[in-house]
């Protein structure tokens, strides 16, 4: 897929700061923010404390820049017939999971496996190594993370839960990057989380493309305590709020989502992700060569933008999510989400109303659909929902006029459309929390979706087969995602949920059948509210007696009825006669009229 690299070229003058090495430079090496006046770091759990950073990049860029673009973007404005707005997503998705919920390196190199399996699945522009996306969110690997931070700063992790990781891509000057970090521990601290350490997660772009290169980030680790003083909330509700706080200080000081972007902020989580070809993506990120680099599931993702720009930020997965396909309702979607920002309230997660603006807005202008609906996804699943609810809000199944759906499922779907429109594809999402593992395909069901599950507890599912070696014999059920279907995987129970059993268990959860007698107020109820007798016509026609009164009265008297009531007079249309038309024919074209409005008698 080619573009016009030119406006992929486009820097901010920051970039003249960076240091230069030879491409392809390893850039490893633990770090600690420093923040010279704009908050304080501290380590916290023992050990030595980080040494300053040791960040070496691959200076190659244009001297002229037709664009002016950010930080590790260069997305141009809209102009012309070029928007943003416009952006799609059609790509390459799937998943490998344990049932057992047991960590393994072989969940790992099955999913990067498959995703370089999906390479035809993505894209890449006129550099054939600079892609347009790809990466991989997997469970969090604790034993890695424990022995990494041990042999780089002889750190030691709590245990898993106790603490939380933002991988995060940061502006490329020291000065930027050192002032965000330090708001992201002061906010954080506001908030009661403890800020541990930082780590500099080694990259090689020896492989990237110019275009890639010239926006490429830095990516950095937090670790910090996963638990603040709101202690009535779940832990990643917490980590939510914390995010889009500090994402709203950032904004303050004129720091968006290109010169600070969190890949993952959670306990549970986390994403690795670039603007990478999917086989770049364990080379370009050595510790997903790692052998203790372990997971119990693993989604990848490779991306084919279409009609758009690549970035590193909009690469996938993103927190929640996988996407293949388009949200071609994008507009109406954002249009309505940005609409009921307004009179947004989430009473789960106990903010007040300017607190609550702070997670504004919820699906940005700048993202992409696949980016939009992960925003909205998040929100919702952090307000309380279980993640499998929320996807049956967002991409309901044809349920109108399915004469055979349980009336309970049909009032969930009803009881949902008036809160939400759906995010109507061809999609194939894929989703997970750490807990739920699961896909859905919308109601017109234009995505492929195939998945194997094997007598030994592995899953996987993606775009096509092939992408992962199964043998026959230990096959023990396999098949297609179904238009409105979801397959899901519950790690807590170790199965699969089939889609029947898991929306019977969230129709019938709350009484939507008896919220919806309740409160709807439908068309005919109206109309039976007003007297019979009332005769109240609406302004400018005739009242429903005159134009089809009952079959009693003749042809003659209706024409008479309906001539009077139109202002028919002597032969004409305007009551002079001096139009000279044939009241007969008037006549018979009336009667003409009546035919049709008897179907609404």
């Amino acid at each position: 897929m080619l573009r016009g690299a030119h406006l992929q070229q486009g820097l901010r003058s920051e970039t003249a700061q960076r240091a230069a090495l030879p491409a392809g430079s390893l850039r490893p090496g633990p770090g600690s923010s420093q923040c010279n006046g704009y908050g304080s770091s501290k380590s916290v759990g023992g050990g030595l404390l980080p040494r300053p950073y040791q960040h070496h990049r691959f200076s190659e860029h244009s001297a002229e820049r037709d664009v002016k673009t950010e930080a590790h973007s260069a997305i141009p404005p809209a102009k012309g017939l070029f928007d943003p707005a416009n952006d799609k997503d059609a790509c390459g998705v799937g998943f490998v999971a344990q049932l057992s919920k047991g960590a393994s390196r072989a969940v790992v190199t099955d999913a990067l496996k498959m995703l370089a399996r999906m390479s035809h699945r993505g894209a890449c522009g006129c550099e054939e190594n600079t892609g347009d996306g790809a990466g991989m969110l997997c469970a969090m690997p604790d034993s890695f993370f424990s022995s990494v931070l041990m042999d780089e700063q002889s750190f030691r992790l709590p245990p898993i839960g106790e603490y939380a990781v933002g991988q995060a891509f940061l502006p490329r000057d020291e000065a930027q990057r050192t002032k965000a970090k330090c708001i992201m521990e002061r906010v954080a601290a506001k908030l009661g989380h403890d800020s541990l350490t930082w780590r500099s997660v080694p990259t090689n772009n020896r492989s990237l493309g110019k275009s890639a290169v010239a926006v490429e980030p830095i990516v950095e680790q937090w670790f910090l305590s996963s638990r603040g003083i709101k202690e009535a909330l779940d832990t990643e509700q917490q980590l939510f709020i914390l995010r889009k706080f500090i994402e709203a200080e950032l904004a303050l000081v004129g720091m968006g989502e290109d010169d600070v972007y969190f890949c993952s902020l959670s306990s549970a989580t986390v994403v690795y992700k670039g603007q990478l070809t999917p086989e770049q993506v364990p080379e370009y990120y050595p510790d997903l060569q790692r052998p203790d680099f372990r997971s119990y599931m693993a989604l990848v993702h490779s991306r084919f933008s279409t009609n758009t720009f690549p970035s590193w930020n909009r690469a996938q997965p993103m927190r929640l999510l996988g996407h293949n396909g388009e949200i071609n309702t994008l507009r109406g979607n954002r249009n309505w989400m940005t609409a009921r920002e307004g009179v947004v309230a989430c009473e789960a997660l106990g903010l007040d109303k300017q607190d609550l603006e702070k997670l504004e807005p919820v699906v940005p202008e700048w993202q992409s659909d696949s980016g939009a609906f992960d925003g909205l996804l998040e929100l919702l699943t952090r307000c309380g929902r279980d993640i499998p609810e929320v996807m049956m809000m967002l991409i309901p199944e044809a349920w109108q006029n399915d004469a055979l759906m349980p009336q309970e499922k049909k009032d969930f779907y009803r009881f949902h459309s008036s809160l939400m429109e759906p995010w109507d594809g061809p999609a194939l999402v894929t989703f997970t929390d750490g807990r739920y593992l699961g896909a859905t395909l919308d109601r017109n069901g234009l995505r492929p979706g195939r998945y194997y599950i094997t007598h030994s507890g592995r899953v996987i599912m993606a775009s096509e087969v092939g992408v992962v070696d199964v043998a026959a014999e230990d096959v023990a059920r396999k098949g297609r995602l179904m238009p409105g279907n979801i397959f899901l995987l519950d790690f807590d129970e170790h199965r699969l949920v089939e889609d029947k059993e898991l929306k019977a268990r969230y129709a019938t959860r709350r009484p939507y059948s008896e919220w919806l007698a309740q409160n709807t107020v439908s068309l005919a109820d109206v109309v039976n509210t007003a007297p019979t007798a009332m005769g109240v016509p609406l302004l400018g026609v005739p009242p429903v007696s005159t134009v089809h009164p009952p079959a009693a009265v003749g042809a003659a008297a209706v024409a008479a009825t309906i001539k009077k009531a139109v202002g028919i007079s002597n032969g004409n249309v305007n009551g002079n006669g001096k139009d000279g038309k044939d009241p007969m024919k008037e006549e018979d074209a009336l009667l003409s009229i009546l035919q049709p409005l008897k179907a609404f008698g």
